[in-house]
C-alpha cells in the first residue's frame, strides 16, 4: 500500500494538459518537436533565417522542422549531432524555448511524468550585439560572463534568487541610481564549462538584456528614455574585475532557466555595433558567419 509521500510524489510528478501543452501528433507545443529530433547540444540563434547558416556548416541534416518563428535543424558537424534552434526576439521568447527543450529531454511526454535521470543540455546562443565599451574593436567576439537582465521573465520563478547574484545586483542598482519605476535587474553567471571553453578569442564581461530595441538600450528617435545617461553608467560600472561589455536581447533567461534546469549556456556575439564610438560594422554577413565556424569548431573540440 503506498504511503501519503509516495502519492504526493506521483501527484505532483503528472503534468496537466494545461500546463504542459502538446500538439495532437503528441509533439511539443510551440517547437512542434519530439525528443528525438533534438541533440544535446544546441546551438541558439534569434533570427529564423539564422538557422541555415548554421546548418550550411554541417556535414549532413537529418531533421528540418518550423512553427511560428521557431526553426530547427538537427545534423553531424565533425562527427557531432548538434541542433540549431532559432528563438525569436527576446526573453519572453526564450522562456518558451527553454521550457519546451527541458520537457523533451527530462519528461515523458506519453506519460506526462517526470523521468527517472536527468538529461543536461549544452546550450550556445549566438548572436549579434552593440558594444558599450570604446576599447573593443569593432567585429569583435564578446562573451558573456553574466547576463543581466532588464526584463522581468526570471522574477516570474520562485527560486530565482537562487542563481541570481545579489551583490552585484545591490552595486549595480546604486551605481545607477535605479528608479523605482523600474523592476530589480537580475544578473546570473554563465557555465563555467562552456565559458572557459570560448574564453581564448574573446572579449568578456556583463551582457545587458534588455527588453527591447530602443528606449530600454537608450536610443532616441521620438521618445526619450528614462533615464537619458543610463548608457554613461552601464559603461562606468565595475564589479570586481567585471565591467558591462554590451547590450542584446536574450541571455539573462538563457543563464537562469538553464540553471534553474540543471543545463548550461554561454552566449558568443558579434559585435556588430559600438554604442560608445558610433561604429557600425561594414560586413554584418562576414562576421556573423565567422562566428559560426568559431562556435562549432569550439563546441566539437570536446563534445
Amino acid at each position: 500500500m503506498w504511503t501519503c509521500e509516495l502519492m504526493m510524489f506521483f501527484c505532483v510528478m503528472w503534468f496537466e494538459p494545461s500546463e504542459l501543452i502538446l500538439n495532437a501528433d503528441g509533439s511539443i507545443f510551440h517547437l512542434k518537436l519530439f525528443p528525438a529530433d533534438i541533440a544535446d547540444t544546441i546551438v541558439l540563434v534569434g533570427d529564423p533565417n539564422r538557422v541555415e547558416m548554421v546548418s550550411s556548416f554541417f556535414d549532413s541534416v537529418e531533421v528540418r522542422k518550423s512553427n511560428r518563428e521557431f526553426v530547427t535543424h538537427t545534423g553531424i558537424f565533425q562527427q557531432t549531432r548538434i541542433t540549431a534552434l532559432s528563438t525569436g526576439i527576446g526573453t519572453d521568447n526564450v522562456d518558451i524555448v527553454l521550457n519546451e527543450l527541458d520537457a523533451l529531454v527530462n519528461i515523458d511526454l506519453t506519460a506526462r511524468r517526470l523521468k527517472s535521470t536527468h538529461r543536461s543540455l549544452r546550450l550556445v546562443r549566438i548572436g549579434t550585439t552593440g558594444g558599450l565599451q570604446k576599447d573593443i574593436p569593432i567585429n569583435s567576439f564578446i562573451l558573456s560572463r553574466y547576463a543581466a537582465g532588464f526584463d522581468t521573465v526570471l522574477n516570474f520563478y520562485a527560486d530565482r534568487n537562487k542563481v541570481a547574484d545579489l551583490a552585484m545586483e545591490r552595486a549595480f542598482k546604486k551605481h545607477t541610481g535605479w528608479s523605482t519605476t523600474l523592476h530589480d535587474p537580475c544578473f546570473v553567471r554563465s557555465s563555467d564549462e562552456l565559458f572557459h571553453l570560448f574564453s581564448k578569442e574573446t572579449h568578456s564581461g556583463i551582457t545587458i538584456s534588455a527588453p527591447g530595441f530602443y528606449g530600454p538600450q537608450g536610443r532616441k528617435i521620438r521618445l526619450q528614455p528614462l533615464d537619458p545617461e543610463l548608457n554613461d553608467k552601464l559603461e562606468s560600472f565595475r564589479y570586481r574585475d567585471l565591467r558591462i561589455t554590451n547590450y542584446e536581447m536574450e541571455s539573462s533567461a538563457l543563464f537562469g532557466l538553464a540553471r534553474l534546469l540543471g543545463h548550461k549556456a554561454v552566449t558568443v556575439c558579434a559585435m556588430i555595433a559600438n554604442r560608445a564610438s558610433l561604429e557600425f560594422t561594414e560586413d554584418y554577413k562576414g562576421v556573423v558567419n565567422k562566428l559560426i565556424k568559431f562556435t562549432l569548431e569550439h563546441l566539437c573540440s570536446t563534445a
